[in-house]
């Protein structure tokens, strides 16, 4: 399990279902929480795309879906490392997933 001096382990989880929009990740959300894994649950072969934002901030793409993009249903996973990626945009939202049609996901990291 990853820490970070004094921060907590990347153990917290959270669930997007897809067609969400900026949905935040943890109860509050805040700058230092961290997204270790992305794991992505295709639903068809043509799912659509997955990207996260850092508070305001732009939208990245990690998974860009698309007519067949994808062989079969195996979840895909995106893994940003042991200690994770931090959010520090914006001091009351954290990180925000937006999922495609047929496309959801389990994020694990630490959050607020």
């Amino acid at each position: 399990m990853a820490t970070l001096g004094a921060e907590l382990p990347l153990t917290d989880y959270e669930t997007v279902a897809a067609s969400q929009t900026d949905q935040v990740l943890g109860p509050n959300g805040h700058s230092g929480d961290r997204i270790a894994r992305l794991h992505i649950v295709p639903a068809t072969t043509s799912p659509g795309a997955v990207s996260i934002k850092d508070g305001s901030g732009s939208a990245i793409t990690v998974f860009t879906g698309g007519a067949a993009s994808v062989a079969d249903l195996t979840p895909i996973t995106v893994d940003f490392g042991p200690d994770g990626i931090r959010a520090s945009h914006s001091a009351n939202t954290g990180w925000k997933v937006t999922t495609g049609a047929n496309v959801s996901l389990i994020a694990t990291g630490s959050y607020t």
